[in-house]
């Protein structure tokens, strides 16, 4: 293929030369995200479908996305519904026993009326390789596209091991022995497929989640997202207990309280099941006109809000889960040329490098410090807004991640053979 354009000229390929894939019937599998909601599935299709393959996707609904079947850009999205909205171990388990049940049936019935000839399977949970082991008695492919390091993921929400946890130590095995080829979304993640996963090291590939950047551009500042305040500070991404959110929180009340700043407005664009809980957490510290959750937004809002905020924050925990993951919100931020904070964890200073500032672990006062430091600072926010888009531009967008892309799909078919 050839070289990945200047991402200033980029423009999402339509149709990719030489069509690399041309003919070849590929499924999507993926659970917990509607499409094409769940950015990087939805980019890995298009991608997919640009050269030459017959694409069809299999997820769950969602809000806003609640037909069953339609087809968009050419790619089958085929969605099932799912009974509950799982907050522990059981339910998650009831989750997954359901998911699984519409997989299984979606996919035979995609089987017996197009064909397949790979299944892509988007963790979590590391069930997948159930819906696609008895498909490998006909020939077809798995592609494992490993999203989040599972076991890790369970000890991030729970805060324990145990049953469970095991029971996901052993998913992972299996899925990774079942796989074909696994892509994986950072060198972190890599080195797992391979000490942990016993994959063959030319067998696995990284396929980064890279914005794609003629998508993702800037538009005019909206003040009202200010709240009357001279400032914003914005976080973009899940409501969830493993993200951090009440660090921020603490974060911003050392500011409100102890720094008495009351000129920096704090805006949270996402939904998630801890939003309602954060929402409350919010209000009992009275800090509810200075932090405004947006819940899931549109693209328009979330847009506005990045190109209105002044700094990017994540306050993901540090802990073995968040340390090797990559965060789609720390390359939104760069792609936007704004400056950011976060703590220091591995990938998240990979990504970012010198566009972060990188506060102690899990430690909101120096997070709060490190925030007030970059806003009383236009200077040194521009600078590292800079070198954020540069490093986006030159290694980490999507027009980088598509020959990668290709290239796990022509070895699990054995197309360079």
């Amino acid at each position: 293929m050839n070289a990945p354009v200047a991402a200033s000229d980029f423009e999402f390929p339509t149709e990719i030369p030489g069509l690399p894939l041309k003919g070849k019937k590929v499924l999507i599998v993926v659970e917990n995200l509607p499409l094409p909601f769940d950015r990087r599935v939805w980019q890995e299709a298009r991608t997919l479908k640009a050269a030459g393959a017959l694409v069809s996707i299999i997820c769950p609904t969602g809000k806003g996305y609640e037909k069953r079947f339609e087809v968009i850009d050419g790619i089958d999205i085929h969605r099932h519904p799912l009974p509950i909205e799982a907050s522990g171990a059981l339910g998650f388990l009831l989750e997954y026993g359901a998911a699984l049940f519409w997989e299984t049936v979606l996919t035979w019935k995609i089987f017996f009326k197009r064909g397949i000839d790979v299944i892509q399977g988007c963790n979590p949970p590391d069930l997948i390789f159930l819906v696609a082991l008895p498909l490998k008695l006909f020939g077809v492919k798995y592609i494992f596209d490993h999203h989040d390091i599972n076991p890790e993921l369970y000890e991030a929400k729970f805060d324990k091991r145990g049953f469970f946890w095991k029971l996901m130590v052993l998913f992972e095995k299996l899925t990774f022995k079942a796989a074909d080829v696994s892509m994986a979304t950072n060198q972190s993640y890599r080195k797992i497929a391979i000490e942990r996963g016993g994959m063959d090291p030319d067998k696995v590939f990284v396929v980064r989640s890279g914005p794609d950047l003629s998508r993702l551009k800037r538009v005019p500042p909206v003040e009202s997202w200010k709240n009357g305040r001279q400032y914003l500070v914005g976080y973009v991404g899940v409501m969830g207990d493993q993200e951090g959110i009440d660090l921020l929180i603490d974060a911003v009340e050392h500011i409100v309280r102890v720094k008495q700043r009351s000129d920096i407005q704090f805006c949270l664009v996402g939904g998630g099941p801890s939003l309602a809980k954060l929402n409350d957490l919010v209000a009992e510290k009275g800090l509810a006109d200075f932090v405004h959750f947006t819940g899931r937004a549109p693209d328009q809002d979330l847009f506005e809000v990045l190109s209105t905020m002044d700094v990017g924050v994540n306050p993901d925990r540090v802990n073995a889960m968040n340390d090797k993951s990559t965060m789609n919100k720390i390359m939104e931020y760069m792609s936007l040329e704004k400056a950011i904070v976060q703590f220091d964890v591995t990938e998240g200073r990979f990504s970012a490098q010198e566009a972060s500032l990188y506060a102690k672990a899990n430690d909101p006062v120096d997070m709060a410090e490190k925030i007030i430091e970059l806003i009383e600072d236009p200077a040194r926010r521009a600078q590292m807004g800079a070198l954020g888009r540069k490093r986006v531009e030159t290694e980490l967008n999507w027009g980088h991640q598509i020959a990668p892309l290709i290239a796990a799909y022509r070895k699990a078919l054995k197309l360079d053979a």
